[in-house]
């Protein structure tokens, strides 16, 4: 029964712990060169609602 378990489970591409641990041992590690990297790299735009702008002004919060 577990090894129907397991062949179902690489059949249908699904992966354990132990099969991700060892492919990634194997791998190539990420660079560690500076120039492998983007220079600029984007902020993410923060919104704050008009409800959570509400709530902290009502608790002296003062989002800008």
């Amino acid at each position: 029964m577990a090894a129907d378990g397991r062949e179902t489970g690489r059949n249908l591409g699904l992966e354990g712990p132990l099969e991700r641990a060892a492919r990634a041992a194997v791998a190539t590690p990420p660079s560690l060169r500076y120039d492998d990297y983007p220079a600029e790299v984007g902020k993410r735009e923060i919104r704050i609602s008009d409800a959570a702008a509400r709530i902290a002004n009502a608790l002296h919060l003062h989002l800008d």
